[in-house]
């Protein structure tokens, strides 16, 4: 494999984008303000998209505009007014789904870069050959094909470039399209505002069914060999029907036919074990994807792959169990690899509980830092005592502090707290509540700005 591999992360505010590339993203992707779906949690503007283009660049980086709306009528003459400022701003590339929009792009704009959204369902080569026929650079690959099928897809169309995700929270549904949220909680899993609703709490019911057994018939066995469907159906001898611990009354049917239905707590992706088959199957570009995760998850991410397709990069072997210790620290609900070497099946859910678990507290990242008192402060998301060893993150490297002051933020006139002159003092205290209060703790190093910390969940919170 000749092109260098890329490590693509999302940024939906500037702080992300720059913790990103601190963290040693190649590229990062972007929304496009109303034109993308994720527009409802997007803090970028049209102005500070401009400044995220200069910002990237300005460190060698890459930055992707995603624009990938279906378009009704009424949103395509708006889209194309904005498309056009945006072209200006000089993006790598643009990631795009409607096959009209496209079409519409290509031919005022022939030169630019398109890769095609993962929301246009890219799961076969005569797809890939369909879209190189209109300039597609690249394509994002669907997250429930396989390792095989995407070999398969860069040997019938090897000019196209191949992006995958490796590590996202995988929805029970297909890539996304569900109802349950927007039903439940008129919140749309396509507009980044899911509510996870198929992890909520639930009591199931179930009444006698009168069913016989369906078979397929042996003309269409061969042609579903490899579709992963059984060949015999057995239908469930019971109705089951979920009732919501908010809607007291409300029963819902969980319908089920020859080709099965998954409902609730689905696992999360990790391909960290299966970067080098992904490399193989001639995938150049590995894609995070994420939904309102804190800095402290991003970075940890981060730096597991970083190292991984580092590696990759010099043909050595990496540690996958020291790269899963790194993924374990941060809030998961355990992993697997999704579709990429067989179907999951029922391992795909998470039955054990409705929460995820994690083996470390994020603390918060360091906001500043007095070189003369050798104390550093810092925003308190988890309760952190004296005593407590912290571990502080950075992008090369991880070491511990042991916390032996503590002290709170005082205001002496809190009248004027809105001037300019305020006055404040330190008070030392043994312990500081999460999301209570801003607090200087003894750092022995001054910090770098991108540094994170965080704590031991088995040894400090017992």
């Amino acid at each position: 494999m000749s092109k260098k591999l890329e490590l693509l992360l999302p940024a939906w505010d500037f702080e992300k984008l720059k913790y990103a590339y601190a963290y040693w993203a190649d590229a990062c992707y972007v929304w496009a303000p109303m034109f993308s779906l994720r527009a409802r949690t997007n803090a970028f503007t049209m102005e500070t998209l401009k400044e995220a283009v200069e910002y990237a660049h300005s460190l060698w980086k890459k930055i992707y505009f995603t624009a990938n709306i279906y378009a009704h009528n009424m949103k395509i003459k708006p889209f194309l007014a904005q498309f056009r400022k945006m072209v200006e701003y000089w993006p790598d590339a643009f990631i795009m789904s409607d096959p009209g929009l496209i079409h519409l792009v290509r031919k005022e704009f022939p030169d630019i870069e398109i890769h095609l959204s993962v929301q246009a369902n890219n799961t076969n080569w005569a797809q890939a050959e369909f879209w190189k026929e209109i300039w597609i650079k690249r394509i994002i690959l669907s997250r429930e094909i396989s390792l095989k099928e995407m070999k398969e897809i860069h040997e019938h169309v090897p000019e196209m470039e191949l992006e995958a995700f490796v590590h996202w929270a995988i929805c029970m549904a297909y890539s996304w399209r569900c109802l349950l949220s927007n039903y439940l909680s008129n919140r749309d899993p396509n507009q980044w505002t899911c509510s996870h609703s198929c992890r909520w709490e639930y009591k199931v019911y179930k009444e006698k069914n009168d069913y016989k057994v369906i078979k397929t018939p042996s003309w269409k066995i061969e042609e579903l060999w490899d579709t992963w469907r059984p060949t015999i159906y057995e239908p469930l001898e019971w109705s089951y029907y979920l009732e919501e611990q908010e809607r007291p009354g409300e029963f819902l049917p969980i319908d089920e036919d020859e080709y099965w239905t998954y409902i609730m707590n689905s696992r999360d992706l990790c391909a960290i074990d299966y970067m080098k088959d992904l490399r193989e199957a001639w995938i150049i570009s590995f894609k995070v994807e994420w939904r309102n995760k804190t800095i402290n998850y991003l970075a940890s991410v981060w730096r597991a792959y970083r190292k991984a397709i580092d590696a990759l990069e010099a043909w050595k072997d990496y540690d996958v169990n020291e790269l899963m210790e790194e993924l374990f620290s941060i809030a998961n609900r355990w992993y697997i690899p999704g579709f990429l070497a067989w179907n999951p099946w029922a391992n795909a859910q998470f039955y054990e509980r409705n929460w995820g678990f994690q083996t470390e507290l994020f603390i918060w990242p360091i906001r500043e830092y007095d070189e003369e008192k050798g104390l550093a402060k810092i925003e308190v998301k988890n309760v952190l005592e004296v005593w407590d060893t912290l571990k502080i993150v950075t992008p090369e490297k991880i070491w511990e502090q042991k916390i032996e002051k503590i002290y709170k933020i005082i205001w002496t006139n809190r009248s004027d707290i809105e001037k300019e002159n305020v006055e404040t003092k330190l008070e030392e205290v043994e312990k500081a509540h999460g999301w209570s209060f801003d607090v200087w703790i003894n750092m022995d190093k001054n910090p770098w700005k991108w540094w994170i910390i965080r704590k031991n969940i088995e040894k400090n919170c017992e």
